[in-house]
C-alpha cells in the first residue's frame, strides 16, 4: 500500500521547522552560563519546550502531508510522548551546547542527544498510528535518517554557538539562513525516515478512532502557532526591555559624566561645552556674556572641623542658592571641590552682570544650617566677558579664575572683574610656582637670621630664621608673596623641611667653628601645622643632622594657634615632649583665649610689631597695654619677645613695661648666616666647654 503528499502539507513542515530551527536560535542566544543558575535553567525550560513542539509539530505537520488509501489516527499516549522525547532531547541538547566553550567532544555529546530524540520522537510518532500489519522499515534508510538527524543537530547547535555572541548589524540574516538550514535538514530527515516505512497491502490503522487527522491538524496548528510566536513574541518584548533599560543606563551615564554628582549641577564636561555653544550663538549675533568664577571662602575649614558630611550638606545648599539667584537666564555649574562657574548669557551691559555678582554675594553670604550646625559662608567671585576677555572656554575660564584669585587678595567676599594686569600678576605667580622647587637645589632660596636680644643688656639670645628668595627673573621676591604660592600649590611642607635641614647646617657650622651656643626660631606656616605627623617629620631631619632638639624654637601665629585650640594644645604638648620650645607669634592679631594661652604652656609671647609701633603713636594707651600682655604672660610663666623695635623711645618703654627680649631693624637687620657669625663673635659671649652634650649641640643661653 502506498501514499502520497500534499504539497502544501509539505511546505508548512518545512515552513514550521524553520520557525522552530529561528526561535532555538534566538533563545540559545539569551541562556546564561553556569553562574547564572536560576535563570538559565528558565531560560532552558522555554528553550526545550519551544524547539520540542516546533520539531513535533513540523514532524505531524509532514506525517499529516502523506495521504493514503486508508482512514487514519494517532494514539494519545504516544503522541504525547513523542513530544517529551523531543523537548527532553532538546533540553539535553541545549544544556550541553551552552555550558562554557563548545568543544568538539560537548558537540558530538549534544548533537547525539537531540538527533536521537528527533528521531525516536518521528518513529515514536510513526508507532502512533498502530497499523496492522506493522510499518515494515527499511533499515539502511532508518540508520540514515537517524545520522541525518544527528548531523543536522550538531550542524544546529554549531550554528546557535556561533551566532550566540553576535552582535554586528547582520545578526538577524545571520540567523534566518541557519534556521533555513536546520529547518531543511530536519525536513529531510523527517521525509527521509517516512521513505524508509512501507505499508502492507490491506493495512489497517487500529487507532482511526483515537484522534483524528482532524482533531491533530487543530491540535498541532494551534501548539505550534502559540508556542513558537508566543516564545517569539516574548523574545521581542525581551529584546524591547532590554533596548529601553540601555537607553535608560546610557542615558543615566551621560547625565552622571555631564553632572556633579553630590549637587546635581553640570560639570566642567558639561560646562565647557555650554559655553563653547554660547560663544558661537554669540558671536553670530555680534553679541557679550559673562563667565563668573565662584569660590568659597574657609570652605576648607567648615570641612575639617565640622565634617565633610557638614560640608557635603553646604556645598548643597549653595548650589540651590546660586541656581534659584541666577534663574533661567544662566547656567550654574560646580568646577571643583568649593569652585563654581555661573554663566549669564546675552548680557546687554556688564553692569548686569556685576549686579548679578553682587547679588550672588549677598545671597552666599546668608546664614544656613546643616546637620544642626548654624554656618555662615562667604565667597570670592571673578568675572571674565566674552568676547573682551577671550573667546573660548577655557580663556574665559582661566580669565575668570585670576580675577577671582585678585579679589581673594582684595580681602575676599568680594568680585572683582578681569583686567590684562591680573594676567600679568597670574603669569609671576604661574612662574613662582614652577621655579620654586628649583630654588631649594640652586641657591636663589636662602635663610637670613633676625637676632634676638635680651631687653636689658642687648645680649644676644639667639635668633629667627627668616626665608628669601632672589628669583633669577624678578629679584628679592617679598617673602609674603611666595609663601602664599607655596601653601596655594602645597609646595610649602617641602619648603618647610628644607628650612629645618639648612638650620641645621648652620647650627653645627657654628658649632664647629665654637660659635656661642644659639636657639633659631623657625616659622611654621597653617599647613605644616595641622600636618599630623609634623613632630616626627622634624625629628627624622634634626636626628639625621645629629643637633639637639633645645636649639630650636618653632612659632605659630596667634590665629594658626587658635584655629582649632584643642588640636593646638596637642601638637605643642609633643613638640615639648621631644624637647622643642614653642612660641605664639604675632601675638595681639588674632583672638587667643586666656584659658587657652595657659594650656598651651608656650616658652614665649611675641608681640606683634604693630604694639611696638603703638608706643610712638598712642603713648599711654600702647604702654598700658604692654604692661597687660607683659603681666598676663609672667603670670603665665611665659617670656614676652617684641617685634619691630625701631627706635630708641619704643625700647625704653618696652625695658620700662618688663619686656624679656626685643628684636627690630634698631638692634640689627637680618643677617645671611655667614655675616650671622659675626654678631654672634661680637657679642663676646664665652664659649662653653665642649662637654659629650654641648658636642651634641644642646642649648645655652649667651652669656655676656
Amino acid at each position: 500500500m502506498s501514499g502520497s503528499y500534499h504539497p502544501l502539507f509539505v511546505l508548512l513542515s518545512v515552513v514550521v521547522a524553520t520557525l522552530a530551527a529561528y526561535t532555538a536560535l534566538e533563545l540559545a542566544a539569551r541562556i546564561p552560563g553556569d553562574g547564572q543558575h536560576g535563570r538559565r535553567q528558565l531560560w532552558l525550560a522555554g528553550g526545550c519546550v519551544a524547539l520540542g513542539i516546533g520539531i513535533w509539530s513540523m514532524h505531524f505537520i509532514g506525517m499529516m502531508a502523506l495521504t493514503l488509501p486508508i482512514p487514519v489516527g494517532f494514539d494519545a499516549w504516544l503522541t504525547g510522548g513523542s513530544v517529551l522525547l523531543a523537548s527532553a532531547s532538546a533540553y539535553l541538547a541545549l544544556a550541553t551546547a551552552t555550558r562554557g566553550t563548545l568543544t568538539v567532544k560537548r558537540l558530538l555529546v549534544a548533537g547525539t542527544c537531540m538527533g536521537a530524540g528527533i528521531a525516536a520522537m518521528h518513529y515514536c510518532g510513526m508507532a502512533a498510528m498502530r497499523m496492522a500489519p506493522g510499518i515494515d522499515y527499511s533499515v539502511p534508510v532508518v540508520v540514515l535518517s537517524v545520522l541525518l538527524a544527528i548531523g543536522a543537530s550538531m550542524a544546529a547547535l554549531l550554528i546557535a554557538f556561533r551566532l550566540r555572541n553576535a552582535a554586528d548589524e547582520y545578526v538577524i540574516g545571520k540567523r534566518f539562513a541557519g534556521a533555513l538550514v536546520m529547518g531543511l535538514a530536519i525536513a529531510g530527515m523527517h521525509y527521509t525516515g517516512m521513505s524508509a516505512a512501507s505499508f502492507a497491502p490491506g493495512s489497517v490503522c487500529l487507532t482511526v478512532n483515537a484522534i483524528g487527522t482532524d482533531w491533530l491538524a487543530v491540535l498541532v496548528s494551534t501548539a505550534s502557532f502559540l508556542v513558537l510566536t508566543g516564545t517569539l513574541f516574548f523574545l521581542g518584548w525581551h529584546n524591547s526591555t532590554l533596548a529601553s533599560s540601555l537607553r535608560e543606563a546610557n542615558h543615566r551615564l551621560h547625565h552622571l559624566g555631564t553632572h556633579d554628582a553630590l549637587t546635581g549641577l553640570p560639570n566642567r564636561v558639561s560646562l565647557l561645552h555650554h559655553i563653547d555653544a554660547t560663544a558661537t550663538r554669540a558671536a553670530r549675533d555680534h553679541a557679550q556674556f559673562a563667565v563668573l568664577f565662584v569660590d568659597l571662602d574657609g570652605f576648607k575649614s567648615i570641612n575639617d572641623s565640622l565634617g565633610h558630611a557638614v560640608g557635603d550638606l553646604l556645598l548643597q545648599g549653595c548650589a540651590a542658592r546660586l541656581v534659584e539667584s541666577v534663574g533661567p537666564d544662566g547656567l550654574v555649574a560646580r568646577v571643583g571641590g568649593d569652585e563654581f562657574v555661573v554663566v549669564l548669557a546675552a548680557i546687554a551691559e556688564e553692569r548686569h552682570a556685576a549686579d548679578v555678582a553682587g547679588k550672588l554675594l549677598r545671597t552666599l553670604g546668608k546664614e544656613s544650617t546643616a546637620s544642626g550646625a548654624r554656618l555662615r559662608t562667604a565667597a570670592s567671585l571673578g568675572i571674565a566677558f566674552y568676547p573682551k576677555d577671550g573667546t573660548t572656554a577655557d580663556e574665559l575660564l582661566q580669565n575668570a579664575d585670576i580675577a577671582m584669585y585678585a579679589a581673594k587678595s582684595a580681602g575676599r567676599n568680594a568680585y572683582r572683574v578681569f583686567t590684562p594686569e591680573m594676567s600679568l600678576k597670574a603669569d609671576r605667580t604661574m612662574v613662582l610656582q614652577r621655579d620654586l622647587p628649583g630654588g631649594m637645589e640652586d641657591g636663589s632660596l636662602y635663610l637670613v637670621f633676625q637676632p634676638k636680644f635680651k631687653a636689658h643688656g642687648r645680649h644676644l639670645t639667639g635668633g629667627e630664621a627668616l626665608l628669601r628668595w632672589r628669583h633669577p627673573q624678578y629679584g628679592e621676591v617679598p617673602a609674603p608673596e611666595f609663601i602664599a604660592v607655596a601653601e596655594r600649590s602645597g609646595q610649602i611642607v617641602q619648603i618647610g623641611e628644607w628650612v629645618v635641614a639648612e638650620v641645621c647646617r648652620w647650627i653645627r657650622r657654628w658649632d664647629d667653628a665654637r660659635l656661642p651656643v644659639t636657639q633659631i626660631a623657625i616659622n611654621l606656616s597653617a599647613v605644616q601645622f595641622g600636618m599630623p605627623d609634623l613632630v616626627d617629620r622634624i625629628d627624622a631631619i634634626v636626628a639625621a643632622a645629629g643637633v639637639a632638639p633645645s636649639r630650636f624654637m618653632f612659632e605659630i601665629t596667634e590665629t594658626v594657634a587658635m584655629h582649632d585650640a584643642e588640636k593646638t594644645a596637642g601638637t605643642i604638648a609633643r613638640f615639648h615632649a621631644h624637647g622643642y620650645e614653642m612660641a605664639i607669634d604675632d601675638f595681639g592679631t588674632g583672638y587667643s583665649s586666656l584659658a587657652y594661652l595657659q594650656r598651651f604652656r608656650v616658652k614665649q609671647l611675641k608681640i606683634d610689631r604693630f604694639f611696638t609701633g603703638e608706643l610712638d603713636m598712642h603713648e599711654a594707651e600702647g604702654k598700658a597695654l604692654l604692661q597687660a600682655i607683659v603681666t598676663l604672660s609672667h603670670a603665665l610663666h611665659m617670656d614676652v619677645v617684641a617685634e619691630g623695635v625701631e627706635t630708641a623711645t619704643q625700647l625704653r618703654k618696652l625695658q620700662e613695661a618688663g619686656c624679656d627680649e626685643v628684636q627690630g631693624f634698631l638692634l640689627a637687620t637680618p643677617a645671611t648666616g655667614a655675616d650671622f657669625e659675626a654678631v654672634m663673635r661680637a657679642a663676646r659671649t664665652p664659649v662653653p666647654s665642649r662637654t659629650a652634650d654641648s658636642a651634641r649641640g644642646l642649648a645655652a643661653t649667651p652669656q655676656a
